[in-house]
């Protein structure tokens, strides 16, 4: 077992890029007073269409890092990791890592709440190919209402498009179009779709534009945000782990200026952050 520091510490907030940013947003929003740490793995991202041996792999180091840095919390805030990693991370690493520590995923919370929004009982999945693959969605979803009806499409091009600044363009306005489009083809009794890509609130203007009226859209920030707060007052151990200075600190794999550049298009404001080796 790793001799891991038993000082409360900050709240870790892990994603293979950009996209878990907005999940980081949705959690400061509603417990300000927390001190976090993000950390990506930019210069691996996307994780997307990677093995699920090679998402283990790169998390379960991610996690170990952010446990080095302090944290007894972390949050997978991507979905192609909670799909493909958070599981076996929590069943068979944890309790040889450390017991105590916890990790927790984005795709639970989203499911836990879906039932109560859709009347249809036909909900959409718009993901990377990886999470679309992984069937995590309707696994989940499916564990809790069984009378849920889910169909899934993959989005290959949303996250390159928002990554490179294209979001307000008229060629995102294209691809958007086509993939809800396609989903709703698949099944048009739809009346939520789930965005299962935490990149994908950058590009809501547009999804909104082209999603029929009756269809509700689900991003996760606040739900993952809710789904916290519910934990920490069921788990009072943890909460009182996590330190409250309200303080926030990034950290890349990747070159701090480029995401310092990128993460501008997701916070809308200027950021420090630290480079890190995860290998």
């Amino acid at each position: 077992m790793t001799a891991y520091s038993k000082q409360p510490g900050p709240i870790g907030v892990f994603d293979s890029g950009y996209g878990g940013l907005t999940i980081l947003h949705g959690i400061r929003q509603l417990l300000p007073e927390y001190d976090y740490l993000y950390l990506g793995d930019n210069a691996r991202a996307p994780y997307g269409s990677r093995s699920f041996d090679v998402v283990y792999q790169f998390t379960r180091q991610a996690v170990m890092k952010l446990f080095d840095l302090g944290c007894h919390l972390v949050i997978l805030g991507c979905n192609t990791a909670s799909a493909k990693a958070l599981r076996t991370i929590q069943q068979n690493d944890l309790p040889k890592l450390d017991p105590d520590r916890r990790v927790l995923g984005v795709i639970r919370p989203t499911a836990e709440v879906i039932g109560k929004l859709t009347q249809s009982r036909h909900v959409g999945v718009l993901a990377t190919e990886g999470t679309i693959k992984s069937h995590s969605y309707k696994l989940e979803i499916q564990k809790l209402w069984d009378d849920v009806t889910v169909t899934g499409i993959p989005c290959p091009l949303w996250v390159p498009i928002i990554e490179n600044n294209e979001a307000d363009t008229p060629g995102a306005d294209y691809f958007v179009k086509k993939r809800i489009d396609l989903i709703m083809e698949r099944d048009p009794q739809i009346d939520t779709l789930i965005l299962g890509c935490t990149h994908y609130p950058i590009l809501m203007p547009k999804i909104q534009k082209h999603v029929p009226k009756n269809v509700q859209i689900v991003a996760q920030g606040e739900y993952v945000a809710e789904s916290l707060k519910d934990y920490f007052r069921r788990h009072p151990d943890m909460d009182a782990r996590c330190t409250k200075h309200g303080s926030v600190k990034y950290f890349t794999t990747e070159n701090p200026e480029k995401f310092k550049e990128t993460a501008r298009i997701f916070l809308h404001e200027q950021v420090d952050v630290e480079h890190v080796d995860l290998e």
